[in-house]
């Protein structure tokens, strides 16, 4: 679907800039592990080198579903519904722990649950091309 066809709703834009930035909080997670693994001191340095690799590999997802949902494509909604979907499993963790982690919990849950509304929201899945269920052709 092209631009011109169907405007982009402000709440697509605010999804697209939500797994932005959790894209860009997986990436900057995973250089910091990288970098920690190759010159800090870890006590597995092996373990934080995968870690941040693999945290770099998981931020690509939301970043590539942000661009392609600021270009209304039907595809990336997937992939950043999943993407807000696994986010609250780690804030659920942080929620159940104790001190500073605490508010990251918070912060981390109302990101994931403000993309996944922004995700389901009708506006967005018109804009998208996506039929909702019951959703008839009248041909």
């Amino acid at each position: 679907m092209s631009t011109d066809q169907t405007p982009r709703p402000v709440r697509l834009t605010a999804a697209a800039a939500v797994s932005g930035l959790e894209g860009l909080a997986l990436v900057a997670g995973g250089v910091y592990l990288l970098v920690m693994g190759l010159l800090g001191r870890p006590d597995s340095p092996t373990q934080a080198e995968m870690g941040g690799v693999t945290l770099i590999a998981l931020g690509a997802i939301p970043l590539v579903a942000a661009r392609g949902l600021l270009r209304l494509r039907s595809w990336s909604r997937g992939p950043a519904l999943i993407t807000h979907l696994m986010a609250l499993i780690p804030a659920w963790t942080l929620l159940r722990s104790s001190g500073a982690l605490i508010p990251l919990g918070i912060v981390t849950a109302i990101v994931a649950v403000a993309g996944l509304v922004l995700l389901v929201n009708p506006a967005t899945t018109e804009a998208l091309g996506i039929r909702g269920p019951g959703a008839h052709d009248a041909s």
